[in-house]
């Protein structure tokens, strides 16, 4: 079940060790980039729109936004319909567009990042996140997880430049993750969950602080996910 907490003010226990530094990673980066938006955003995969009310509100300088998704998809009604291929908006018509854990659901990637370069404006900034270590979703549309190489490849062969990536975790939260991901999702039964799980949380929470994600992509790098921003040129 949709709670916003999970996305706006995510809280590590028993309930939530598996989704906690996912949710605050991107919140994290998010943040950091906010100050960058303005004018209209597009949220390309919106689901639910749990970041209206954050991209809404300062630092960000964001005055319309706009939910784009899929018609009967599992979420609420988006304010623009996607039919996965097009975006269905006028070319340099939007200031930004954000795009968080969408693109390792397209099997043409590189598709919908050329319709987000061409309906962005001059000067437009995209924002996206990806997953890197996280089982799979939302079956049987799921398909990639991309390492930086090939976010920047794909990016640039949409038309994307002064591109920007970041590494949401590293080792020890790799290691908090699936830990916490074991626990709430490996088949057991409920009372050996239960006691799993608030066994896990002080273990996550310690991890989860204790973590420096690598700040260059290099051999044997470890990361949970990428966070990051590309532009279309001025």
């Amino acid at each position: 079940m949709f709670n916003p907490r999970d996305f706006l003010d995510p809280a590590c226990s028993p309930s939530t060790v598996d989704i906690f530094h996912d949710r605050s990673a991107i919140l994290r980066t998010l943040r950091r980039e906010m100050p960058a938006f303005h004018g209209t955003l597009l949220d390309i995969g919106c689901g639910y729109m749990p970041y209206k009310p954050l991209v809404l509100a300062p630092p960000s300088r964001v005055t319309r936004y706009i939910g784009m998704d899929f018609k009967n998809g599992d979420y609420q009604q988006p304010d623009l319909e996607w039919d996965g291929r097009s975006i269905p908006l006028d070319t340099a018509s939007v200031d930004c567009a954000m795009a968080t854990e969408v693109f390792e659901h397209c099997p043409d990637p590189e598709s919908l990042m050329r319709e987000a370069w061409r309906v962005l404006k001059p000067g437009g900034l995209l924002f996206f996140t990806v997953p890197f270590l996280w089982p799979l979703h939302d079956v049987p549309h799921d398909e990639y997880r991309f390492t930086p190489f090939a976010m920047r490849r794909h990016l640039g062969n949409a038309g994307f430049e002064d591109i920007r990536l970041q590494a949401q975790g590293g080792w020890d939260a790799s290691l908090a993750q699936m830990i916490g991901l074991w626990v709430r999702r490996r088949r057991m039964g409920r009372g050996l969950r239960q006691l799993l799980s608030r066994l896990a949380v002080p273990i996550v929470r310690c991890l989860v602080k204790q973590d420096r994600p690598p700040v260059t992509f290099e051999r044997n790098s470890m990361i949970t996910g990428i966070g990051g921003t590309a532009r279309k040129a001025a």
